[in-house]
């Protein structure tokens, strides 16, 4: 079992380890996961790590913690942010996503709690999504940010959900439970929250 950082920056976001076959990215930035562009460019990178190595066959995305996949983009970043980064850190993300969504390898979102905004997104652009039984919230609640979901959401959710329920969700922003996520087909497998596969 070998553990490394995908990338060694000022700060360790995604968590790279390989075992038995299996590429686990964890995103790790506490208490919400929400991604910077730093976290996207680990998350980048580490899919790029699993494409070339041969003993990869399955990669699996997940967070770090009980409670949260990933909440979204971080707000805070955002905020401070000139357009002209946003632009490019949105163009990034949504290459990144395309990128895992294109990987000729098994790609799995183990959804470990709360999975909205850009987490939804991540977890759209696998193949499988799992979720732990649980409390979590599911949804795109960007509109409550006067904007739409920026990196592949639109079009990844109209193909999961179809084109009606999907504008609902979007414009309408809200969040829903795992029997809903299941339901919809967001949410493909459901586990036992004491179990090892999510």
């Amino acid at each position: 079992m070998s553990q490394t950082a995908v990338e060694n920056a000022s700060r360790t976001l995604v968590h790279y380890q390989v075992r038995e076959g299996v590429a686990y990215l964890t995103l790790d930035d506490p208490p919400a996961n929400t991604y910077t562009h730093e976290m996207m460019r680990q998350l980048d990178d580490g899919i790029l790590k699993a494409r070339f190595d041969p003993a990869v066959h399955v990669i699996v995305v997940t967070g770090s913690g009980e409670k949260m996949f990933c909440a979204g983009a971080n707000i805070n970043m955002l905020k401070t942010s000139d357009p002209n980064f946003k632009y490019y850190f949105c163009l990034h993300a949504n290459e990144t996503l395309s990128r895992l969504e294109q990987t000729p390898k098994l790609v799995i979102a183990a959804l470990n709690g709360n999975t909205v905004g850009g987490g939804l997104e991540i977890a759209m652009a696998a193949d499988l999504r799992l979720a732990r039984r649980g409390p979590a919230k599911f949804g795109l609640p960007e509109v409550s940010l006067g904007v739409l979901p920026g990196t592949g959401g639109t079009q990844r959710l109209v193909r999961i959900v179809g084109k009606s329920t999907a504008i609902e969700l979007m414009v309408t922003g809200r969040l829903f439970g795992l029997d809903e996520a299941k339901a919809l087909g967001i949410v493909d497998v459901v586990v036992e929250a004491d179990s090892h596969a999510a």
